[in-house]
């Protein structure tokens, strides 16, 4: 009886502690893994319970399991224990009407605020809100009461003079309200030209910030001033600093002796780099030798950036500030001063480089028989392009032909054993620009994967997942290290729910019951829909139902992938989370203990955001280039597909060259159309004429804008 008793109050304790970890992540899913993980030790030790006790809460109504074994707290639990006073904290979405949501982990659902209760705040500020009494049927209403912390105090716009004073018309849609500028803060700024203002003062009764010019950009359209006005958009760098490229310049380019013996030699083997034809910082090479037995030993040898780039120097400091590399179209800023990026480091030919190796030996059908990672000495025989690649692929004939047709054969089984897992097969089109002398588009053209890139690809993936293994599948009974992953969760269970829903309307199955059939309905839905009206649709729906891909230390695996264990280990030299993952590997070889996790996770979520505002910047300069490729295109007409529906209108993507605009509904004028959200449509009230995401659609150029980057589309009769 009594060791009934102590189960019974393990059991107790357990469901205590489980709806603390669900209540404090309302949002979140998790299953008993992740569960037993969370708790720490006592999930360890009780891990036989916690399945049960999961089902058990989700029986009483305290949890609600989304699908086979993922559960999340239920609004009925949070409901009745619900701790929320009248206030809470958030993040705001400001919407160019003035309206805004607040995004909390609060509640279950965003915080509505209405153009008159914003108070002070602005886009993506963390502030305070007061809840509003709420009625069963209503969304959750309240106002702003206080700016906690604001996410930004720069914004690109054009200078309007009015006489006595001048404003700021912000670029940002997001930014609904005009900064002021006193004349004797306009620092040379004339009327019309585009600057970067500061926000000095915003205070009662004051209806507008106030302001002051830092840096006056030059005339709106002009190339170089726009693209440094993306950049300035997203407090993203230019350029670097003196003292930066100073302490660059100092970086020796010789490799002592001493460091060369202390490392694996590589110099000897066929080795050689596959990068796009225009690139200059080569990170990763591959190197080839046959051992016999149809055995081969294959080498992913990655630039020894940390070997050059020394914790607690100006160097890192800015690497890790900036985060990664960012790619405009028409330009790159590196992590990195170019001395480091395209000299030091790059893996050029014909030249001695430091590396940081992940060398596998594999059998005849592509199985890893050994796996061997350490610091080594390459020099590369030779420097390919994809293309020079795909045709040696597909003629078999070429330089080391014999050796890239061994290793596209193994990356094709390999390749094909990740798909069988569950991994789930995006193929997109990227769009390219031909740029002329001044950096106008000239042309566009898609860069498509091809064999060479899936080659590469695969050897990259196959080293980065043995890399988070080796530490975070530590042998015997030891605890694995902090470590730096790349984590990439199950799709959003009501995104998920939503797609299921919408595509069995139009004869497609998708089974939610587990990540495994999720995967592999993904990849059916996608195969069965190739070629199909619905094509279009379905793949950008299935995009939107994915999680974003992010760095932390806690391992969730990544589900795209279908690996338990991933790192970002092959591209230090444009990611400092891969720089992080190289010192936190080499600590580890040298019998180091565990790093903080704390401040790696701090680490981890400024590089995740850095990545984040890099893509916003470069879709915000292929926008620019769109707009601007098309602008002499007014009054033609294009085949488009939908791409998009709101209140507002229709998003169509040209076909030919992939240019987005929008179809106002203002500008249909055979019928009153509106949204049909739930099936992402629009609806003629009287013709019952829809336009639906992926139909096809022919388009006329209305208008192209420059400064707003944005296209406008009128449909055309066929």
């Amino acid at each position: 009886m009594a060791k009934q008793d102590r189960k019974s109050q393990i059991k107790k304790k357990l469901k205590e502690q489980i709806l603390r970890i669900y209540e404090s992540n309302p949002r979140h899913t998790y299953n008993y893994k992740q569960v037993a993980k969370a708790l720490g030790e006592e999930g360890s030790k009780h891990k036989k319970y916690l399945s049960g006790i999961l089902y058990s809460l989700a029986k009483d109504g305290d949890l609600v399991e989304v699908y086979k074994g993922k559960f999340k707290i239920s609004p009925a639990y949070l409901e009745k224990k619900r701790k929320v006073g009248p206030f809470i904290k958030g993040r705001v979405d400001m919407k160019s009407t003035g309206k805004a949501y607040v995004v909390t982990d609060e509640l279950l659902e965003d915080v509505r605020i209405s153009s008159n209760n914003t108070g002070y705040a602005l886009h993506d500020d963390y502030v305070k809100v007061r809840l509003f009494p709420r009625r069963k049927s209503q969304k959750v209403e309240g106002e702003i009461v206080e700016v906690l912390r604001r996410s930004k105090n720069r914004f690109v716009g054009i200078v309007e003079y009015t006489g006595k004073y001048a404003f700021l018309l912000a670029d940002n849609k997001a930014m609904p309200i005009d900064i002021f500028l006193p004349l004797e803060n306009l620092h040379g700024a004339k009327d019309g030209e585009k600057a970067i203002v500061e926000i000095t003062e915003w205070k009662p009764p004051a209806k507008n910030p106030f302001g002051k010019v830092v840096e006056v950009l030059g005339d709106p359209g002009d190339n170089e001033v726009e693209m440094h006005a993306i950049l300035a958009e997203y407090n993203l760098p230019a350029r670097f600093d003196k003292t930066v490229e100073a302490e660059a310049g100092k970086v020796p380019e010789a490799i002592p002796e001493k460091e060369i013996a202390r490392r694996k030699d590589f110099r000897k083997v066929t080795t050689f780099t596959i990068d796009p034809a225009d690139a200059k910082d080569f990170d990763d090479a591959l190197s080839v030798k046959k051992l016999g037995d149809g055995k081969y030993e294959v080498g992913v040898h990655i630039a020894d950036v940390t070997h050059y780039v020394k914790p607690d120097t100006l160097l890192d400091g800015e690497a890790q500030q900036r985060g990664t590399s960012i790619y405009l179209v028409d330009r790159t800023i590196p992590m990195l001063p170019e001395k480091l990026s395209n000299l030091v480091c790059s893996l050029r030919p014909n030249e001695d480089k430091l590396t940081y190796s992940v060398v596998f030996t594999i059998n005849d059908q592509a199985r890893i028989l050994k796996t061997w990672i350490g610091k080594t000495i390459i020099n590369s025989d030779h420097r390919f392009d994809y293309d020079q690649v795909q045709e040696i692929i597909e003629s078999g004939e070429g330089k080391y032909s014999d050796e890239i047709a061994v290793l596209n054969g193994y990356a094709k089984k390999i390749r094909e054993r990740r798909m069988r897992s569950g991994a789930i097969d995006f193929e997109r089109q990227e769009v390219k620009f031909r740029l002329d002398e001044d950096s106008k588009p000239v042309s566009v053209y898609f860069k498509e994967q091809k064999e060479a890139h899936k080659l590469i690809e695969e050897f990259m993936l196959l080293a980065n997942k043995a890399v988070a293994e080796r530490v975070g599948k530590p042998k015997g009974k030891e605890k694995p290290k902090t470590f730096v992953y790349r984590i990439h969760d199950i799709p959003n269970p009501e995104k998920l729910s939503t797609l299921s829903t919408f595509v069995a309307k139009l004869g497609y199955k998708i089974k939610t019951d587990t990540r495994n059939n999720i995967a592999k309905s993904f990849n059916n839905l996608l195969k069965d829909s190739q070629g199909k009206g619905e094509e279009n649709l379905i793949e950008t729906l299935t995009i939107r139902t994915m999680a974003k891909a992010e760095y932390s230390t806690v391992n969730i695996g990544h589900y795209g992938l279908a690996f338990d264990h991933y790192t970002h280990f092959t591209s230090p030299i444009r990611r400092y989370p891969d720089m992080m993952v190289h010192r936190l590997l080499a600590s580890y070889d040298a019998g180091k203990p565990s790093a903080p996790q704390e401040a790696y996770e701090e680490q981890c979520q400024h590089a995740s955001e850095m990545e984040r505002l890099s893509q916003e910047a470069e879709r915000d300069s292929v926008k620019y280039k769109q707009v601007e490729f098309m602008a002499d295109q007014v009054g033609s007409e294009f085949e488009g597909l939908i791409s998009g529906v709101s209140k507002w209108g229709i998003f169509v993507e040209i076909k030919e060259n992939k240019c987005e605009g929008m179809v106002r509904l203002s500008d249909m004028e055979d019928d009153y159309y509106y949204l049909d959200e739930d099936n992402f449509r629009v609806i003629g009230y009287n013709t019952k004429k829809e336009y639906k995401l992926g139909s096809p659609v022919r388009i006329r150029i209305k208008r192209a804008n420059l400064l707003k980057k944005e296209l406008d589309f009128v449909l055309a009769e066929k």
